[in-house]
């Protein structure tokens, strides 16, 4: 069975949706790791009641951020992971675990990529006057919200409330990000075939 990390900094509802999933069979995968960046985050409860194993550190207790991303990569390669899930992991990806994971770093993103990179996306967009919004699941690189874009998926909005559109948005991340995750999981196994 293929052994995925979720990376998140949050509230963890994206890695509930990925647990959940692999628990029920919809993603042919096991959480192996759960790693948060905020040490008391929701998502961490989240990961506790799933029993999935986390890394939860404060980037702050490193000297540098090449030396808590080998930590990171020493903790994925322990745990057998062959694909790395960002799901609302609020840092950019250095060097060091890009390099070692190239390839297997997937995030979701709340625009329809390239338009609207960034922490405030949804913010942005709602202020520019958007009326189409979406969702983005693109690989990783060394570019902000860069990276070939695998899936995503629009939806209409006429109003003005960023709140609404996030929620609005979640509903179709959980939905995206599994059948994504799922997908690519398939392929990896064809390939092997």
């Amino acid at each position: 069975m293929k052994k995925i990390a979720v990376f998140a900094s949050g509230t963890g509802t994206n890695f509930e949706a990925i647990a959940k999933a692999c628990e029920d069979g919809r993603i042919a995968a096991q959480v192996a790791l759960m790693v948060c960046d905020k040490p008391g985050a929701e998502v961490e409860h989240r990961a506790r009641r799933h029993g999935i194993p986390a890394f939860v550190f404060s980037p702050r207790s490193y000297a540098s951020k090449a030396d808590f991303e080998r930590e990171i990569v020493a903790r994925l390669d322990a745990a057998g992971v062959s694909l790395v899930c960002l799901a609302g992991y609020m840092r950019l990806i250095g060097p060091t675990l890009l390099d070692a994971y190239r390839g297997r770093i997937i995030n979701i993103h709340p625009s329809l990529l390239p338009a609207f990179k960034g922490a405030h996306a949804v913010e942005d967009a709602v202020a520019y006057g958007v009326k189409v919004f979406g969702i983005t699941i693109h690989y990783v690189d060394e570019t902000l919200d860069g990276g070939p874009i695998i899936a995503q998926r629009a939806f209409p909005y006429e109003g003005s409330d960023p709140a609404e559109v996030h929620r609005l948005g979640q509903i179709i991340e959980h939905q995206l990000y599994i059948e994504t995750i799922q997908k690519i999981i398939d392929e990896s196994i064809s390939k092997c075939q």
